[in-house]
């Protein structure tokens, strides 16, 4: 068994998909003999205890080139890739790609990065008879045509496609796909142990406010530092309104690029109410959600931890995913353009989250229950489709 994607890159909900993943195989293919394929071995090895090898030969491989002899050695990268990935993929009867958002670019991305990849996994799991799965992953229609291209290629090649949101098939047929046996299921970030939610004392208590080092996506370069400075600013007003009314404040990050952000709200905002946490894990995450009367974020995982703790969240909206997933859980009235942050507005959904807070709690868990029923036909679903038989003897494959 195999499992590929940036896992182990400093992205929390990238590595908590693994670990969804990782505690599926444990519990229903104790035999499997598991390793990885991806960003960051080193990091996956020590927190999973799984072999692991780097998903790109060239390590400046997420620099920019600028000089001619970076720009050759990259290029020399991806030609390699080519054949060290059809060889980790030939060791494998199974390769999953779990969650994340890897067929969609709401975020900037190039098409020789994370896309190319993808397709050389694919296209090689079809040429050598490995199946690759894509579990639960989230999709958006592309306009640039060479990462489009990419993408649509990439799942056209996988031998098992199911999608985090309805949004997510829609766009991948309208790019050209066959998504008449594809389903819909939650995020595999539901299937991970999460802790209740403390009890409302009845008194404002914290809330926890997720960030992310915020530019816009890939349509958006033109105009990024623009977004990122309303999103900076709008998020330092609401801060600095909650703690003139005594509110402690708990900053989230999900990613180590998120710091940055973490460290222009305290300069801005010194009071303290305002701390920050430091989070490895979703567990860490949910620990902190759980443990706030309210929470406001944008990364989609710190969206699911707040929801999967049954704690109200506001959500700043990047994609039509984080939309869609607050619509799921039934907290769709709650959504705030990202890109757009007025301040006055957000304070004003706020407060109303506050004053609905039992009500929502109570839908959150019907909707987790739901989640995580839906989960478990993931899995066997997932078994069902591309795991060996047991009817018939399987020798699995030896490395050549």
């Amino acid at each position: 068994m195999g499992v590929f994607g940036l896992l182990g890159s400093g992205n929390l909900g990238n590595d908590g998909s693994l670990e969804a993943v990782l505690g599926y195989l444990r519990a229903e293919h104790p035999d499997a003999v598991v390793d990885a394929l991806c960003g960051g071995p080193e990091a996956v090895t020590e927190k999973f205890g799984i072999p692991a090898t780097r998903l790109h030969w060239y390590r400046g491989e997420y620099r920019t080139a600028s000089r001619a002899n970076a720009i050759a050695a990259k290029g020399l990268g991806k030609l390699v890739d080519v054949f060290r990935t059809a060889a980790w993929v030939r060791r494998h009867d199974v390769v999953i790609v779990p969650g994340m958002g890897v067929l969609e670019a709401t975020l900037p991305l190039r098409p020789w990065g994370f896309p190319y990849s993808l397709f050389l996994l694919c296209a090689s799991g079809r040429l050598l008879r490995t199946r690759v799965a894509l579990v639960s992953v989230g999709a958006a229609e592309i306009g640039d045509r060479p990462t489009r291209a990419l993408v649509r290629w990439s799942a056209r090649l996988a031998a098992y496609r199911s999608y985090r949101d309805t949004q997510s098939r829609d766009a991948m047929r309208a790019m050209g796909v066959d998504t008449a046996r594809d389903e819909v299921y939650p995020d595999l970030a539901f299937s991970l142990p999460a802790p209740r939610a403390s009890t409302p004392t009845g008194t404002p208590g914290p809330v926890c406010l997720g960030v992310m080092d915020f530019h816009g996506g890939n349509d958006d370069r033109a105009r990024a530092e623009e977004i990122h400075r309303r999103y900076l600013d709008g998020t330092i007003r609401f801060v600095r309104t909650l703690v003139e009314e005594g509110r402690p404040v708990r900053l989230l990050t999900g990613d180590q690029c998120d710091a940055s952000v973490v460290a222009a709200i305290l300069d801005a905002v010194d009071s303290p109410l305002v701390t920050a946490a430091e989070p490895t894990s979703l567990a860490d995450l949910m620990n902190e959600t759980a443990a706030a009367d309210t929470v406001v974020a944008v990364r989609y995982h710190n969206l699911i931890c707040a929801l999967k703790t049954g704690t109200p969240v506001l959500a700043l909206c990047y994609a039509a995913k984080s939309d869609a997933l607050m619509e799921r859980m039934g907290l769709g009235a709650y959504c705030h353009p990202a890109r757009e942050v007025d301040a006055d507005r957000l304070l004003e959904q706020f407060r109303d989250l506050e004053k609905q807070a039992a009500k929502l709690r109570q839908t959150l868990t019907e909707r987790n229950r739901a989640a995580a029923e839906q989960l478990a036909d993931q899995f066997a679903a997932l078994t069902a489709s591309v795991f060996p038989t047991t009817d018939h003897p399987h020798t699995p494959r030896k490395a050549r």
